[in-house]
């Protein structure tokens, strides 16, 4: 069976896109393999088809006219076929006599005159007559091919397509392997997207604009350099530059506006293809970067190749000259033909020697190229690759190194063209990547669009949210109308100059939002901010901006503020906050931070609001004698921290959803003048000191959610007490004593265990708030009538079968208001109903 060129030139074709990946001498190599490969198919069908031996009779008495055994015969190796039709090695002489001896192709008959017998006269022929002249020449020709010949002048074609076989596998194997070809692959695709990318095309001529602009601004400005200074260090900025101000780096990004706006349009499409494009390349520099096969089995092929042309190179050289034209052949059948000797010639030698000669020299041109290979490969560490020369020609200097086989695929393809790293670059920069964000962004999210977004809070302020975008589009600054703020789950937000046209803004929420901002930018938030809300995960995720905002009233930072962590939550940046009245920290905080104090002489309010952590040290809370309000949220106390005694202008404490049992401690609360709100709410308080009456200055008191069971009668000497929330808990009897409350305007005792009222309650007529729901109330007493200042009832969750007609004289009272079940609504006087609903509906048309 036979093998076409095409066919077996197969083995040496790649992918047309993998040719980026062949530098000139593999290119090269595969060249010569081709030409090896001719070679070896020309050779191989020369001999299949045209190679033969022609042999005479070497009589023994013509070595004797000679006087000689052996005239000119030197003794050789050849081969000769055995039972399994391998061949072997036997000794016989070589025949060359310096005559012109005509070849036959034969051994002629003994009855006429042959060329042995006219070489020879004194030789008488003597033969066996077997009347097979044909057959016997065939025969020993065949015969005399296989004994006299070397084997290296019959196997020589075939060892030769075999070698340029193994050295074209070879050649391109780091192509076919599985664990290299997928990623080579992958690469190969990868790189071919980022090259025709027009993403790519729009980054490099806004880099040579860029560069335009600036050789035009230095031409420009050479009659003043001050000038140049100036804009030297506002517009001339990197995009990874920031310039420092007041200890904190702010990015100095030049505007989007002010790229061209050729630059600034891509269409859709092709922005979602770019966007990918920096996914994949991300994910396939994170796998590829890890190891260096691909580079160990390219030096590996390589050096393969090397060992294999020597070791072409050195045996070849040794046979060339055993390829003889002229061969002795004594193939022991003498008893059969009769003659023990013969004379032969190989018509091929002359051919096979010539290209031998041309194979080696092919060989040797091979092999010279691999060792240039091998000098490249070791040259230089080509696990490292270096984007320098890109960065300085580009804006893009956050291009980073690469290493191991991305490195080496990289060194590579800069063999056939370093245009296709430097593109490739551009999607390896953060820079670049994000400007195409913020290019994408502006075009989805338009002036119109986000104006449809904008809404209106409860506290009725202009409030745009935008969640999970890739930037902040620059069309929010258009908005010179929006209030707050809310940014959550951006990636990547920046502030430019243009923000200083949001002139009503004074609220900013950051959600997991790492945020920069432009110098210019920074002087307009610093003087106009006045609430800013920060969400992170750990808290070197705060802007360093942030402690310098010197105009903000209020900050609320919620995140992971453990105690091994404390020093790094301002430091003493918070210094600079000298206007902040409120500070929330909402954390899992095991200590007030110490840096904290640094705000003493003007904050007015702290919260920490903690996640069930223990708060176990509070001493830093003694310094901060300014305060007004202080929350201490879920801190798990067990008792009121006496560090709360010495803030001597505190007016409200809350300590909601703790784990206080007793209050005993309360009693200090009257060194605290000015403390006129208490919240000891979802706590496991189970009963109230008596010292609570020497807390004259208390007008609020919330104890609901508690394991109360009976309120103290000096409670209820608190004459300034407007507000008390014992809700929830497990009280069965109201004292009477809360008739002295004259002041009282909100009571709620709902959710508990009362089956009566006492009639002293209604002596309160300040109330607006009565909250009785959830209790065993049988009735409502007829003297409810006298709290005409009523608001708010609330009674459902009782055991009543009516209401008293005397709620009609609650002019106050309106129906939704009234918290009842409908049944007993219904069992008012009609008049009644009617005037709690014509009050409704007048209150409803008035508004």
């Amino acid at each position: 069976m036979m093998f076409t060129l095409t066919e077996v030139a197969s083995l040496n074709d790649i992918q047309p896109t993998y040719r980026i990946l062949k530098p000139w001498w593999d290119v090269f190599m595969d060249y010569l393999g081709l030409v090896m490969l001719m070679l070896a198919i020309f050779a191989m069908t020369m001999q299949i088809t045209k190679d033969h031996v022609a042999c005479l009779p070497y009589p023994e008495e013509a070595g004797e006219a000679s006087g000689t055994d052996n005239p000119q015969c030197t003794t050789l190796k050849a081969s000769s076929p055995t039972a399994t039709g391998a061949p072997t090695t036997t000794s016989m002489p070589l025949v060359t006599t310096g005559r012109s001896n005509k070849a036959v192709t034969g051994v002629l008959p003994t009855d006429r005159p042959t060329a042995a017998q006219k070489t020879f006269p004194q030789y008488e022929p003597r033969g066996v007559k077997t009347n097979l002249d044909f057959q016997q020449y065939v025969f020993i020709n065949q015969m005399c091919y296989h004994v006299a010949l070397p084997w290296y002048s019959k196997y020589f074609p075939y060892l030769t397509l075999i070698h340029t076989l193994i050295l074209m596998v070879s050649s391109n194997f780091w192509f076919k392997y599985p664990k290299t070809s997928s990623k080579i692959e992958h690469f190969v695709s990868i790189l071919g997207r980022c090259f025709e990318s027009p993403w790519t095309t729009k980054a490099l001529s806004e880099t040579a604009c860029e560069d335009s602009e600036n050789k035009q601004r230095l031409t420009g400005s050479s009659s003043g350099p001050k000038q140049v200074s100036l804009e030297g260090k506002e517009e001339g900025a990197d995009a990874n530059q920031s310039t420092p101000m007041l200890g904190v780096k702010f990015s100095a990004d030049k505007p989007l506006a002010e790229v061209p706006s050729s630059m600034t349009i891509l269409d859709k499409k092709d922005g979602e293809q770019a966007k990918a494009l920096f996914e994949k390349v991300r994910k396939f520099r994170a796998h590829v970067e890890d190891s260096d096969f691909i580079y160990k089995l390219y030096v590996a092929q390589t050096s393969v190749k090397t060992v294999k042309f020597i070791l072409i190179l050195s045996y070849t050289s040794t046979f060339l000259a055993k390829i003889s034209f002229k061969h002795c052949c004594e193939p022991d059948m003498e008893q059969l033909i009769g003659y023990k000797r013969f004379y032969c010639t190989h018509n091929m030698a002359f051919m096979l020697k010539k290209l031998l000669i041309t194979y080696m020299a092919l060989i040797l041109i091979y092999g010279i190229t691999c060792l240039y290979s091998l000098f490249w490969v070791f040259r230089r560490p080509l696990k490292e690759y270096s984007f320098e020369k890109v960065r300085e020609e580009s804006s893009f200097s956050d291009i980073p190194d690469v290493k191991n086989d991305f490195a080496f695929l990289l060194h590579m393809v800069d063999q056939y063209d370093q245009l296709y790293s430097k593109r490739f670059g551009i999607f390896l920069s953060e820079v670049s990547e994000n400007k195409l964000r913020e290019i994408s962004l502006n075009h989805e999210w338009t002036f119109e669009k986000l104006k449809q977004h904008v809404t209106r809070n409860a506290h009725d302020q202009q409030e745009l949210h935008l969640f999970m975008l890739s930037g902040l589009p620059n069309a929010v600054f258009d908005l010179t109308d929006l209030e707050v703020l809310k940014l959550e789950l951006i990636p990547e937000v920046r502030f430019s100059a243009k923000v200083s046209q949001m002139t009503s803004m004074q609220e900013l929420h950051l959600c997991h939002c790492p945020a920069k901002v432009e110098q210019t930018g920074f002087a307009f938030l610093r003087d106009h901010l006045r609430r800013l809300h920060v969400k992170f995960t750990d808290v070197a995720e705060i802007p360093p901006w942030v402690y310098l905002l010197r105009s903000l009233r209020e900050l609320y930072l919620i995140g992971n503020l453990n105690s091994e962590n404390n020093k790094m939550i301002g430091l003493e940046s918070m210094r600079d906050l000298r206007h902040l009245k409120t500070l929330c920290l909402t954390s899992n905080l095991t200590k007030i931070p110490t840096n904290i104090t640094e705000l003493s002489p003007h904050l007015l309010r702290l919260e920490v609001h903690n996640d069930g952590t223990k708060l176990l040290v509070l001493n830093s809370l003694k310094k901060m004698t300014s305060l007004i309000e202080l929350e201490l949220h879920n801190c798990e106390l067990e008792r009121i921290p006496h560090a709360i005694f010495s803030l001597t202008n505190l007016q409200e404490l809350d300590l909601k959803l703790n784990n206080i049992r007793t209050i005993e401690e309360i009693i200090s609360f009257q060194h605290l003048k000015r403390l006129t709100c208490l919240k000891l709410w979802h706590n496991k308080i189970l009963t109230i000191p008596a010292s609570i009456g020497h807390v004259k200055s208390l007008e609020a008191l919330h104890l609901s959610h508690n394991k109360l069971e009976s309120l103290p009668s000096a409670l209820f000497t608190l004459h300034k007490l407007r507000h008390l929330d014992v809700g929830h808990n497990s009280i069965t009897v109201l004292p009477p004593d809360v008739g002295l409350l004259n002041n009282l305007q909100h009571l709620a005792i709902n959710s508990n265990k009362l089956e009566a009222l006492p009639k002293p309650l209604f002596r309160c007529t300040k109330l607006k708030v009565l909250c009785l729901g959830h209790n065993a109330l049988i009735t409502l007493p007829e003297s409810v009538g006298q709290l005409v200042q009523l608001t708010q009832l609330e009674l459902r969750g009782n055991c009543l079968d009516r209401l008293p007609a005397q709620l009609g004289n609650c002019r106050l009272l309106r129906k939704n208001g009234l918290i009842v079940e409908d049944h007993l609504f219904d069992t008012l006087p009609v008049e009644v109903k009617e005037s709690i609903s014509r009050e409704t509906n007048v209150s409803f048309g008035g508004l």
